[in-house]
Parts: C-alpha cells; sequence; structure tokens
C-alpha cells in the first residue's frame, strides 16, 4: 500500500526570535509521514529551491514534525514561491512512494546497495578493476 500525504490548510508564519533571520512557516498535513517519505520530500523540496536567491538561512533538517511540514529561517524574498514549492515536493513525493516495490522490498532498503556490492565485487574477483582516475 503507498504512502500519500496533503497540504490540508493554508500555512502559518510566525517571525524567528530574536537575532535569527527569517519566519518559521508550518504547512499542516493530511497525516503524519513515515520517515521514508519525509526524507524523500525532503530532498525534493531541496531541489525545488536550489537557485532561488533567499533560501540562505533556511533549515532543511527535520522538517517534517509530527502533521506538519516546518521551514524556519523563510526570507521574505522567498515567501511568494515557497508555497508552490513545498506542494509540488509533497506530489512529487506521493508519486514516489506510489512506484514504491512490495512491502517486502521497502521492509529491505538496503537491498539495492548489497546488490551494488555484490556487483563491485564481482569486478574485483574478475580483475576487472581500473586503476583511480581511469575513466577509459
Amino acid at each position: 500500500m503507498s504512502e500519500a500525504h496533503h497540504i490540508v490548510d493554508l500555512a502559518r508564519a510566525d517571525p524567528l526570535p530574536s537575532g535569527r533571520v527569517g519566519a518559521c512557516v508550518r504547512f499542516p498535513l493530511s497525516g503524519c509521514p513515515s520517515p521514508r517519505w519525509s526524507r524523500d520530500m525532503t530532498a525534493r523540496l531541496a531541489k525545488e529551491l536550489t537557485g532561488h536567491k533567499a533560501v540562505g538561512y533556511m533549515t532543511l533538517n527535520n522538517i517534517v514534525q509530527g502533521r506538519e511540514i516546518v521551514l524556519e529561517g523563510v526570507e521574505s524574498g522567498e515567501a511568494p514561491t515557497l508555497a508552490g514549492a513545498v506542494e509540488r515536493a509533497v506530489d512529487a513525493a506521493n508519486v514516489a512512494a506510489g512506484r514504491e516495490g512490495s512491502e517486502d522490498e521497502r521492509a529491505d532498503p538496503s537491498r539495492e546497495a548489497r546488490a551494488w556490492a555484490d556487483e563491485v565485487a564481482s569486478d574485483v574477483r574478475a580483475g576487472q578493476r581500473r586503476p583511480a582516475g581511469d575513466d577509459t
């Protein structure tokens, strides 16, 4: 079964304490996301915000907190485009969660890493390892 969450209300913004730059903006979610969905959405939001001028003070660590997306350090220059970026990141995380494999595959996140390690090990055993910096 796939996991999906949605923004259910308008964002709420509060000023940060004196000495900190920007505001704290909270987007309420339809449920409490899993850690995996939260990491995926955070990565997609980082991609959405890459290249934006006013994100220098924004913190993107642990932004999914319970039933909210919490962004601290939001500057006024970023505010007009932030809601769209968050919505696109949430939608993309939902799409990715829907494409995930069976529950057995999701229960073993190291499966792909082990497959890569096995491939590297077989290349080394076969003598196919190239010297560092050899891109030929």
